[in-house]
């Protein structure tokens, strides 16, 4: 089976592509990362106009459907150009909402979530106890063990609990929900389904972006290798540099089919799969581009440090590793009997 983008959905990975890359993105993701959203939320606003938030939004909402596939499409584009802020969460919220089919509650948040005039984040059980940009976020949405969900803060900001925690990439700020638990919007069996599938989406949408990063920092890595020089040649013409550039390449490539397959039939291996393959493909471009750049590669003046602070965190958001591995070694182990 060939896992190939429709010519239409080609076309509306290009129109991100291009609408990406003039929008100076790397000086919106320093911004975000001093704590300055305006930048972000006027790209946001520009990534709406193309229809990419309302790919998981349902049409009775302001959405154009739960389209999975070409979401995941737009989502490696995302990853491509560094895109800050929780366009995952959003995305995840939108259908957790969706799911859970509660009309005041669609009718009160779907809309603004499909035409980029809100954005959210959202944590889920199992899925760790922070937050992303819960300060830049329209809202805070959270869902208890015990199958609650919750909204914590008010529009303009979610009101986090103490000052945001940063992870090895500054322009993702992890804050703890407040501690009161905010506004009860619903409980119940529903709930915890809506949930699940939620899950699934925020995990597939982060490999998606992972796949993005990758791409983006063996780009980068090819263009130095062709550049740098040691021994009057470029770098890139010795073997050992070819060899791990290829293995670079082949991990991206095998990780793609999986990433499709997951968007096509988003059953909870599958989707792990994805995230695994993905997720360690990134990392492993991270690891390449960090050594064939050398020292420079530290350097903070580098656009090329936006993406290798990504990889790993990106790696770990909504599955680590070892959670993805379990999650595939069940879905093929046979129920007892």
């Amino acid at each position: 089976m060939r896992f190939l983008p429709t010519d239409e959905q080609s076309d509306f990975a290009r129109t991100l592509r291009s609408l990406l890359g003039s929008a100076q993105v790397p000086a919106t993701v320093r911004a975000w990362a001093d704590g300055d959203a305006g930048p972000g939320r006027a790209l946001w606003s520009r990534l709406a106009g193309t229809g990419l938030f309302a790919l998981a939004v349902p049409e009775a909402h302001e959405g154009a459907g739960l389209l999975l596939p070409e979401l995941c499409l737009g989502f490696v584009e995302l990853g491509r150009a560094g895109v800050p802020g929780p366009v995952v969460e959003s995305a995840a919220v939108s259908v957790l909402l969706a799911e859970l089919a509660d009309e005041a509650l669609t009718k009160r948040f779907l809309p603004g979530l499909a035409l980029g005039e809100a954005s959210a984040t959202l944590t889920l059980p199992g899925g760790g106890p922070y937050a992303l940009d819960a300060d830049a976020a329209t809202y805070c949405f959270t869902v208890s063990p015990a199958g609650e969900l919750r909204l914590a803060g008010g529009t303009g900001g979610a009101g986090p609990a103490g000052g945001p925690i940063r992870s090895t990439d500054p322009a993702r700020r992890l804050s703890l929900p407040p501690a009161d638990g905010g506004e009860l919007l619903a409980e119940g069996p529903g709930v915890e389904r809506a949930a699940e599938a939620a899950g699934r989406w925020a995990r597939l949408l982060t490999a998606a972006q992972c796949l993005g990063v990758g791409e983006a920092l063996l780009a980068r890595t090819v263009e130095y290798a062709k550049q740098r020089t040691q021994f009057a040649a470029p770098i890139g013409s010795f073997q050992a540099v070819k060899h791990r550039l290829a293995d670079t390449l082949l991990a991206l490539e095998f990780a793609r089919p999986l990433v499709w397959a997951a968007a096509l039939s988003p059953a909870p291996g599958e989707v792990a799969a994805a995230k695994l393959s993905a997720g360690e493909a990134s990392y492993g471009a991270a690891m390449t581009a960090l050594q064939l750049h050398g020292a420079v590669g530290y350097t903070e003046e580098l656009d090329l440090s936006l993406w290798l602070r990504k990889a790993r965190p990106l790696r770990d958001a909504w599955g680590t590793p070892s959670a993805c591995r379990a999650e595939v070694l069940r879905s093929l182990t046979p129920p007892r009997r």
